[in-house]
């Protein structure tokens, strides 16, 4: 008799990998307890409002600011010299500071091993990275927004707020277009978060993998400044911190802005992608990984760039602005509305009957630095003349301005005569002396609007 022995075989119990959700917290947590990041948000829900408050009541105004001018007049447009400065320079820098070292820390720890057998996911971990450094960022954000205007509201008030045509926006209809505004910008922010993934993932604990988007930053605001053709201009993914303006004229100027979200999400999608490609392919057991030029090249400027250049074929092909954008008709237009509105403005101040915009009927001629000088693109050197018309009057008013217009679209006529009408700083009113609303305006060139010389 055989007697058979059997073995039973033991059951392997594969480790799961820990839910996202947990990931998510762990990383939030993280960040949340670093003093840096503490200190940053306590920055961004305060800072603004004492800066809104303290200058919205010195006689010292920051004019040189989109809506600086009109900081005394109410408390929204302390919001929007705030949300200017933020997209120049502040959302730029802490999406760098957040973003671009939210993988980064791990290389300096040195504590990938210990995470990647927490969790026991590269593509969890990356999500769980991703989201907490974009929860950072928008409670961020909205402490600039929510801290801008409450400061401008509690020193100012809610009054009404000129737009960048002249025309006034009430309290309601200033409060959303500005809650708007606040919003949009998120899409750029979102862009340049995505470098900040991709420098950190690809130059590991390198210093550079932090100053990605601030590097980015900084080149696209060279490049703003240049007159670059309307394709090239509206295929950069900074093109939506600027368009924002366009929704305070009237019709708003939706084109510009709604290409710039498009581009913007297009590079926060493309940006996360070739990190999270990058961060799968990379080897965790290589404790002094130090990152790589050649792959950032590679892996990362080389598609972005790509990109670029794939939008403006696509922008070139569709849009209907050629060259600049900025030809001497659209100036033309654009000063004569925002003059007949912030004339009845005047008006106002001055208790004078009131007249309409088409009773008024002013256009202007513009030139830009005499007769052998092209009438388009950006400078300092444009000269216009408004007139108008008065009901009842046979005599046609004059008025005279110097125009410096940026390559972005945004101009600042300054008034230079007559006196009595934009040539001081001040009118004298029963009341006594008030702000000239003439004396210097803002405007903005719609830079995708058709013209006959465009």
């Amino acid at each position: 008799m055989t007697a058979t022995t059997t073995f039973a075989t033991p059951s392997r119990t594969e480790a799961r990998p820990a839910p996202l959700a947990r990931g998510y917290r762990f990383e939030l947590v993280k960040l949340l307890s670093q003093w840096r990041i503490r200190v940053l948000l306590l920055a961004c829900w305060i800072a603004p409002a004492v800066f809104v408050a303290v200058v919205s009541r010195q006689s010292a105004l920051p004019a040189d600011t989109v809506f600086g001018r009109w900081m005394h007049a109410t408390g929204w447009a302390g919001s929007l010299v705030v949300l200017a400065f933020s997209c120049t320079w502040a959302l730029p820098l802490l999406t760098a500071l957040v973003a671009g070292d939210v993988f980064a820390a791990e290389d300096r720890l040195g504590t990938w091993r210990h995470l990647l057998v927490a969790v026991r996911s590269p593509s969890r971990i990356f999500a769980a990275k991703a989201l907490a450094s974009l929860t950072v960022l928008l409670l961020l954000a909205a402490g600039l927004a929510a801290s801008g205007i409450s400061g401008g509201l509690l020193a100012v008030g809610n009054h009404p707020l000129v737009g960048l045509d002249g025309h006034s926006l009430s309290p309601a209809s200033a409060a959303g277009t500005v809650l708007l505004a606040w919003a949009c910008v998120l899409a750029p922010m979102l862009a340049f978060a995505g470098v900040g993934l991709l420098g950190s993932v690809a130059l590991g604990r390198s210093p550079m993998g932090l100053l990605m988007p601030a590097l980015l930053a900084f080149v696209l605001q060279l490049a703003q400044m240049l007159p670059l053709p309307v394709s090239v201009r509206l295929a950069l993914p900074s093109q939506a911190f600027l368009a924002w303006r366009g929704l305070f004229t009237g019709p708003a100027q939706t084109g510009p802005l709604l290409i710039g979200l498009v581009v913007s999400l297009a590079w926060a999608v493309a940006a996360t992608a070739l990190a999270y490609r990058l961060f799968l392919r990379r080897d965790f057991t290589d404790l002094a990984y130090d990152g790589s030029g050649r792959r950032i090249l590679v892996a990362g400027v080389v598609p972005l760039a790509g990109l670029v250049a794939l939008t403006v074929g696509v922008l070139a092909a569709t849009t209907p602005a050629a060259g600049t954008g900025i030809v001497r008709t659209k100036l033309q237009d654009s000063l004569a509305t925002a003059y007949a509105h912030l004339y009845r403005l005047q008006t106002a101040e001055l208790h004078r009957p009131d007249v309409t915009e088409a009773q008024l009927r002013a256009t202007a001629s513009c030139d830009k630095g005499g007769d052998r000088v092209a009438d388009e693109g950006p400078g300092n050197d444009w000269r216009c003349v408004v007139t108008w018309h008065l009901p009842g009057a046979t005599a046609v008013g004059t008025a005279i301005y110097q125009l410096d217009v940026t390559a972005d679209g945004r101009y600042v006529a300054d008034g230079d005569g007559p006196k009595e009408v934009n040539g001081y700083f001040q009118v004298r009113t029963p009341t006594g002396d008030a702000p000239n609303p003439l004396w210097q305006l803002d405007g903005n060139v719609d830079l995708l609007a058709n013209s006959p010389e465009g």
